[in-house]
């Protein structure tokens, strides 16, 4: 129901200006004005180490996890010690918290606990992200520069950086709640510091930097027993056998896994599980299939249901994230800088950086 009702708002109410969206721009109005009000309200608070915040104006995801988790690994291989920090959605608590290595997704939130697994960064949880910021410097007091993964709308929380992720549905109508699906007015992205187009060729009109964000599909491995498979091996071998396939995702744009899946032609049954589906039912019991292809992001929360955890016909599917060169050095250089304003001393890497 809320896979259907996802889609539904962002495929036929969101992506145009028809009759729907017109009834609801008066609301829309309404939303926009309390927004700046308390905007303008808000005092922002220093963190004494750079924070770049990579956020996003449209409501649900855009592909800001991966970018998070990459810009983690390059500003490690610049020579920082890189920290992260998230609302943690969907999670039960409001308070803020450290993801441990035995967290569960419901207590911290499938994206942060995807963020600490991959990236291998210290991770805070908090609705508080400057709370969140105090809580992970003071267990963690070598981190010298944050990442706030989400929180461009989270004024509070002083930046350094400000980085806008564009994903595959673009902006939509270009209206704000409820009658499209930003979370604030187009104008926004100019005053952002970069824009990251991810998997999208949405034409952005703004006169802030732009840079492109590339995906592909990394490795397939079974969840039971981590065996690896390339995504062409895997391809190949269901093709051999002409084995029944299902492909499930429960993120934002689930079309989008689906496609590349295609793309490496492999013909899935699809499932739209909806945004954070938490997989505490099974949603493939009775399902006749030899294999079973997830994100990475739902294989957190997979994980943590016994019954799941079990099922053989289960592969996680990478997904690899290439970022420009030029957007890297861009990011590195605002960070750099603000690390000098902020006393804080980092030696750069002269070697060139790999990706």
């Amino acid at each position: 129901m809320r896979a259907a009702l996802e889609a539904f708002l962002h495929n036929t109410v969101w992506s145009h200006r028809g009759i729907a969206a017109c009834l609801l721009y008066p609301f829309s109005l309404v939303c926009r004005t309390i927004a700046r009000a308390r905007a303008a309200r808000v005092t922002p608070v220093d963190l004494p180490v750079p924070v770049v915040v990579v956020g996003n104006i449209y409501v649900g995801g855009t592909g800001k996890t991966p970018i998070t988790i990459q810009l983690v690994r390059e500003l490690r291989a610049a020579g920082f010690t890189p920290g992260v920090i998230s609302r943690g959605y969907g999670r039960a608590a409001q308070t803020e918290r450290i993801v441990e290595a035995e967290s569960s997704a419901a207590d911290v939130g499938d994206e942060p606990l995807l963020i600490a697994r991959s990236a291998r960064v210290p991770v805070a949880v908090g609705r508080n992200r400057v709370a969140a910021g105090r809580l992970l410097l003071s267990r963690f007091p070598s981190v010298n520069v944050i990442i706030s993964d989400d929180g461009l709308q989270h004024r509070r929380l002083a930046r350094d950086v400000e980085l806008a992720v564009i994903g595959a549905r673009g902006l939509g109508n270009g209206w704000v709640l409820p009658a499209g699906p930003l979370r604030e007015d187009p104008g926004r992205l100019d005053t952002v510091d970069a824009i990251v187009l991810n998997a999208t060729q949405e034409v952005v009109a703004s006169r802030t930097p732009r840079f492109a964000a590339t995906n592909q599909l990394g490795d397939a491995v079974r969840l039971i027993d981590g065996k690896r498979r390339t995504i062409d091996d895997m391809s190949h071998r269901i093709a051999e056998k002409e084995a029944k396939v299902a492909a499930a995702a429960g993120i934002a744009a689930p079309e989008r896994f689906f496609s590349m899946l295609q793309a490496h032609d492999i013909d899935a049954r699809t499932m739209a599980l909806g945004d954070h589906f938490d997989f505490k039912t099974n949603p493939f019991a009775g399902l006749d299939c030899r294999y079973i292809l997830i994100t990475a992001k739902d294989a957190v929360k997979v994980r943590q249901n016994p019954e799941l955890a079990g099922d053989k016909r289960i592969w996680v599917v990478e997904l690899e994230t290439q970022l420009d060169t030029y957007f890297v050095q861009f990011v590195l250089e605002r960070v750099y800088e603000a690390a000098r304003r902020k006393n804080i001393d980092v030696v750069p890497v002269t070697e060139e950086i790999t990706h």
